[in-house]
């Protein structure tokens, strides 16, 4: 039995531990896969302060954890299969046991989203779908294509273009999303491309990607790209993890919260990308826990 038992151990998550250990309360965080949640997985992190020079995600995760495992938070790694939050006494069912607590932060974000293609599965990790900071390194000289206009995503192509012999950022809109310091930089880079106004359609290849199709938004033609061993990398926005939650009312897909994170059943939390907001960035992420943690600690 704990006092709160957090799920996620992104920003959100480890900042909601941190507040909760503080004010002497036992505190579990329990996390599928590693401390950091999609930001762990970026090549760099931006505009977050007082960050490191050249802060990558695994650096900026790995300081998280490090605080967190020294303040007292315990993590526990375990997949979570079942929640159950009604009640005074919450239970969380996991593939290591069974955890329990009078108060629970849902802190588990979100998963990227995938573009339901032809060959998206089929060529899943061999060019395609691929993760910058994992795998930029091995696309070093040759062409690269990013789907995504969003900051997110134009972050992660100006890393790539670093490396990359040429790069695309294929977007749907017919401008850029992002922030104006990512598109002065896209501009000044000798090396990148903008398809605007167009869609991945479908990647073909045996073993590797080997060409690719371009969908136009205006008129629905479809370019067909010849392009053996290239690498694509996808970042079209992300889905709410909020399956494991059916006891809550949800608004496209995101859980509603109040100003102190509380959601429609007391004792239950919600913080960072998985709640109902406008802006989603590491700020606001640790902002909601540490305000979900206060509140839940009372």
């Amino acid at each position: 039995m704990y006092d709160i038992i957090i799920i996620g151990a992104g920003p959100a998550g480890i900042s909601a531990g941190i507040y909760a250990v503080s004010r002497g309360k036992r505190t579990l965080i329990l996390e599928k896969a590693q401390v950091g949640g999609i930001i762990g997985k970026v090549s760099t992190v931006t505009h977050y302060t007082a960050i490191e020079r050249q802060e990558t995600g695994a650096t900026f995760a790995s300081r998280m954890k490090e605080q967190a495992l020294q303040a007292g938070v315990e993590i526990v790694y375990a997949d979570v299969t079942g929640v159950t939050l009604t009640g005074e006494t919450k239970s969380v069912a996991t593939d290591k046991g069974t955890y329990e607590a009078k108060r629970i932060i849902l802190a588990n974000g979100g998963t990227p989203r995938k573009l339901g293609i032809p060959g998206e599965a089929e060529l899943a990790g061999k060019g395609m779908g691929m993760n910058a900071a994992r795998d930029g390194a091995a696309y070093a000289g040759k062409n690269v294509y990013v789907v995504g206009g969003a900051d997110g995503a134009v972050k992660e192509a100006l890393y790539l273009a670093s490396l990359a012999k040429h790069l695309s950022i294929i977007h749907f809109e017919d401008q850029l999303g992002c922030i104006a310091e990512f598109r002065q930089k896209v501009a000044a880079a000798g090396n990148i491309s903008l398809r605007l106004a167009s869609r991945l359609h479908a990647v073909y290849g045996q073993d590797q990607v080997e060409r690719l199709e371009i969908a136009n938004e205006h008129d629905g033609s479809i370019e067909t790209v010849e392009d053996p061993g290239c690498g694509i990398f996808v970042y079209a926005g992300v889905e709410p993890n909020t399956q494991l939650y059916p006891e809550l009312t949800l608004e496209g897909g995101y859980i509603p919260t109040n100003d102190k994170m509380e959601t429609a059943i007391p004792g239950v939390y919600a913080a960072g990308d998985i709640r109902v907001k406008q802006v989603r960035q590491v700020a606001t992420a640790v902002s909601d826990g540490a305000i979900a943690a206060i509140n839940a600690a009372m």
